[in-house]
Formats: C-alpha cells, sequence, structure tokens
C-alpha cells in the first residue's frame, strides 16, 4: 500500500506497532485483522525502471474476488507490525488474479526500503482496493497534474478498460529529476507528458500552472494530485480562470512532514 504475521513476542518482548511498543494483545489484533480484513498476494515479477522506480507484479488467488476501478488504492502490509504503504494499481486482471503496482523509491522510509529490496517470491498481504480518487464520467478532454506519486494514477487513467478511443488526455508533472521520469514513463509508453523540474522555493508551480491552464479547453476536466500544497496552487489558478469545482478532482497523496494523507 506482509503477510508475515507478527510472531508473539518471546519471554516478555515487547514488539512495534505502528511505530510505538506495543502489547502481546497489539500483536493479537495485528494478526485478528490481517486474517479477517487482508488478502494474500505473491510477487511474480520486478522491473527495476530507473534508480528510483519500480515495477511490481502481485498474484494471488484472492485477487480474483476484488472489484477494482482505476484510481483505487491498495494498502500493503511491510513487515513490523501494522506499517502499511499505499499505492494506486496501475491494472487489474481479475480473471488471472494479478495487479502491477508502480513503487517510487524516495527517501528511507520503510515503503522506499522494501520497493528496494522486494524479489518474486515475497509474500504481502493486502487491504483493499479501496476508492481513493475516480477516474470515471470525465470529460473527453482531460488534463491530469501530479508528480512522481501520481505516475500510476496517470497509466491507470490512460489504459483503463473501456477507455474513449478519440479522448484527448494531457499529463503535466513536477519532477526531482526531469530526465529520470522522463525515461521511466517512455518505458511505460505513456503519451506525452510534460515535466517541469521542482525547485526549492517552489518557483515553478506558476510554470505549471500556465501550462495546465495553456492546455484546457471549455469542457475540459481536471485531475489533481500528488502534493498537497503543488494541488492547492494550481486548483486555485483554474478557479481564478473560472474552472467550476464540479470540474476539479483532486486527491493529496502526501504533504512535508505528514504521512498517511491517504
Amino acid at each position: 500500500m506482509a503477510d508475515d504475521m507478527h510472531a508473539p513476542p518471546e519471554n516478555g518482548a515487547r514488539v512495534r506497532l505502528n511505530g510505538a511498543a506495543a502489547s502481546p494483545r497489539a500483536g493479537f489484533l495485528e494478526r485478528t485483522f490481517t486474517r479477517l480484513f487482508m488478502r494474500p498476494a505473491l510477487v511474480v515479477g520486478v522491473t527495476e525502471l530507473s534508480r528510483n522506480f519500480r515495477l511490481i507484479d502481485f498474484e494471488g488467488e484472492p485477487l480474483k474476488e476484488c472489484d477494482w476501478s482505476p484510481g483505487d488504492k491498495v494498502q500493503v502490509k511491510l513487515d513490523g507490525g501494522m506499517i502499511t504503504r499505499t499505492y494506486t494499481p496501475i491494472g487489474w486482471n481479475r480473471a488471472k488474479g494479478r495487479t502491477l503496482f508502480l513503487a517510487y523509491c524516495h527517501g528511507a522510509g520503510p515503503g522506499s526500503e522494501w520497493a528496494r529490496r522486494v524479489v518474486p517470491g515475497d509474500e504481502r498481504q493486502f487491504f483493499g482496493p479501496r476508492s481513493s480518487l475516480s477516474l470515471e464520467g470525465l470529460a473527453s478532454s482531460t488534463i491530469l497534474f501530479g508528480d512522481e506519486t501520481s505516475f500510476a494514477l496517470a497509466l491507470a487513467l490512460a489504459r483503463q478498460p473501456g477507455a474513449n478511443p478519440f479522448a484527448e488526455q494531457r499529463y503535466v508533472f513536477e519532477v526531482s529529476d526531469r530526465a529520470e521520469a522522463a525515461s521511466v514513463l517512455d518505458l511505460l509508453e505513456l503519451p506525452d507528458p510534460i515535466l517541469v523540474e521542482r525547485r526549492a522555493d517552489d518557483g515553478h508551480l506558476p510554470e505549471i500552472a500556465d501550462i495546465v491552464v495553456d492546455l484546457m479547453q471549455p469542457a475540459s476536466d481536471f485531475v489533481l494530485s500528488g502534493k498537497a500544497s503543488s494541488i492547492q496552487h494550481v486548483g486555485r489558478t483554474l478557479k481564478a480562470h473560472g474552472v467550476e469545482t464540479r470540474r476539479l478532482r483532486a486527491k493529496a497523496y502526501w504533504a512535508p512532514g505528514k504521512t498517511g494523507l491517504d
């Protein structure tokens, strides 16, 4: 978002749950929640697209029972208590019980460390899929703004089953490394992404807002995702240009110093 259910502490030792000391009771609750609400899946493929991006292919019989829509989220249980990370599946093959994630390895957090080390044969527990940012019913002209955490959402939009072949979809991203992002999105065949490198003072955001405004058509819909403050900046600019709230769909995936936004 590990199927390794935390073993009961031995000799009175305490375990960690969500980063805090946890009692044996907490370990029991973790195992109960995992058994009742999570689904196991096996990593069957890992592709290293670049230094910071991994394409991870999961398979499992329980995944055949899932209802998934583009834009939904899945939480993946990592090792060490009820630590999860949230991912947006690129696609879901219910008949085969398979799904595909794109992991962005940024920083040294548990999710990034797991994604760097993951290999085929690793088994994880899934919670979800659950609704996050609906991509249904968008206008034929849709503009998606985001960052590296939004690449999977853009791919889910581009590849959604039954998509209108005449729809015009444009993708605008703020990124830390333009060359790396361009290489990854080219490998994943996302058409014509517009990439703008971040500046420390967010001085790139007016440029991004201008790009989005230049791309919009009278009936365009907008999907805004990624960093909370960047979404707010672009959203304010669009509203100042007369875009109605009903044409905006927004989901903050992260904000500096905060976790668990999605």
